[in-house]
């Protein structure tokens, strides 16, 4: 069952008018709550105000979103998503300086896992749908999602968990709900995202977990066919934490010790950057 304010109010419809329906001009984060503490909370609040920034929308203070999820009916563990639009305005690209945003809060059931995944890997396939290249819009995370709707869309067998897209110059960017770590002679890679993907807060978290151990990590372009000269590959997102990939295509990877090691440290950490409310 999914609960939505919007601008803190009890209803689920949106106007048409709305810029979020017009044109995709807004930004959205997905939050775990999980034993009363929405996790790495300070790092979404940053994530969504580098993107109002970006996007020249006003900062929504962050006293107002937690007002909000107070309203939502939470159970131990629940997703919840705040998007932020640039509000109800008229036809036309240009936008009014003066307008007031939109928000919007929901909170829904945690996706249903399977359990193994996370312990023994996931299988992953390569997509076809290459990722938009804008170096305006890269890193943020935007409304504007189709090349992950199409790039998920690809496939329907439940054993694979994640595609992995590309951009067309066939470097890998991210996979369609997350990014992407290798690890290759114990050093830690992930694809260079200054002109396209997403920079998910939990592969930020990784990255200065594994640069607090004194780790190697170095974020570059990694070429699809570099895959599979790689030791150990992962997943990271906000829901999922680190999910080790066990096969890629055809070929088989261990659940690394690199892979292992951050995992853990992962886990041991998170409760540092939750917010209760």
């Amino acid at each position: 069952m999914t609960t939505t304010l919007i601008n803190g109010e009890l209803i689920s419809l949106i106007s048409a008018q709305d810029r979020a329906v017009q044109y995709g001009d807004g930004l959205f984060e997905t939050i775990a709550w999980r034993h009363g503490k929405l996790e790495l909370w300070s790092q979404h609040m940053a994530r969504m105000q580098r993107g109002c920034q970006r996007l020249g929308m006003p900062v929504i203070d962050e006293k107002i979103w937690l007002d909000d999820i107070k309203q939502l009916p939470l159970a131990d563990k629940a997703v919840i998503k705040l998007i932020q639009s640039r509000g109800v305005g008229g036809r036309g690209y240009r936008y009014q300086t003066d307008m007031t945003p939109t928000r919007a809060v929901s909170v829904h059931a945690w996706p249903d896992y399977p359990s193994h995944w996370a312990e023994q890997g996931v299988m992953v396939r390569l997509c076809q749908t290459p990722v938009s290249v804008n170096r305006a819009l890269a890193g943020i995370k935007h409304l504007n999602r189709l090349d992950n709707v199409l790039a998920r869309n690809e496939w329907q067998d439940t054993h694979i968990a994640e595609g992995l897209m590309s951009n067309d110059a066939g470097m890998v960017i991210e996979g369609t709900m997350s990014n992407l770590f290798a690890v290759k002679n114990n050093v830690l890679l992930t694809p260079a995202l200054q002109q396209s993907g997403v920079c998910g807060v939990m592969r930020e978290r990784v990255i200065a977990i594994a640069q607090a151990q004194s780790m190697q990590v170095t974020e570059c372009d990694i070429k699809q066919n570099e895959l599979f000269t790689m030791d150990e590959l992962f997943l990271t997102n906000s829901l999922i934490g680190i999910w080790p990939v066990k096969q890629l295509e055809q070929q088989i990877f261990q659940v690394g010790k690199v892979t292992c090691l951050l995992k853990q440290s992962l886990i041991m950490e998170l409760n540092k950057y939750g917010a209760s409310i």
